[in-house]
């Protein structure tokens, strides 16, 4: 995810309209309300944002929610519909796998990105940096699969993760109270992928 190519310059402007990845991420946003207690007085990071599918259903439920994403395109589309999102919203194009910010949050969401960075360790830890002391990591992704979910490349760096593995990453930069439950399941032609929801604590 290092690389300067924007995977998904040519999907951005269409990116919403595929109804299964909508129903993905509304199913992971529900997850997530479900799981941790959300708050007006809350700014939370959203990394891999994209579009802002995930962020427009968190939104009515805290006051900020900051965009991350290095893809310029897909910024550009989340960009186009601020208007239509329930709380501030800032957009910083900048790639966390090899950049770090000032800013802490409270929470940080993310929906079918981490497979997309090749260091996980390194993510977490960055993660755990970024949060305010009792913030949340609320991180949903893919279970193992065997490389047939992409079928363009995106930009691919994992097949889905372990849950044992992907425990052991949060729990070894710092996290506490983790959890890993099921969140989604994505429905294609020829498989269906489950989706994980992992969730964590900075005490």
């Amino acid at each position: 995810m290092s690389s300067n190519r924007d995977y998904f310059a040519k999907k951005a402007s269409t990116y919403d309209l595929e109804k299964r990845r909508v129903n993905n991420v509304k199913n992971i946003a529900d997850k997530i309300k479900d799981s941790i207690k959300l708050k007006k007085d809350m700014h939370l990071a959203d990394f891999g944002s994209g579009t802002g599918l995930l962020l427009r259903e968190i939104a009515p439920y805290v006051n900020k929610i900051t965009a991350i994403d290095r893809s310029k395109s897909m910024n550009e589309v989340l960009r186009n519909n601020l208007d239509e999102i329930d709380c501030q919203v800032e957009i910083l194009p900048i790639d966390l796998s090899i950049e770090k910010l000032d800013i802490t949050f409270d929470g940080i969401i993310s929906s079918m990105t981490m497979h997309h960075v090749k260091d996980i360790n390194r993510l977490f830890e960055t993660f755990y940096d970024m949060l305010k002391s009792g913030g949340f990591i609320a991180l949903a992704d893919l279970d193992c699969e065997d490389g047939s979910f992409h079928s363009e490349d995106t930009g691919v760096c994992h097949y889905g993760f372990e849950r044992d593995f992907i425990s052991k990453c949060a729990k070894e930069a710092g996290f506490e109270d983790i959890t890993v439950q099921d969140a989604s399941v994505v429905k294609k032609p020829y498989g269906d992928y489950p989706v994980f929801l992992l969730c964590g604590k900075k005490i």
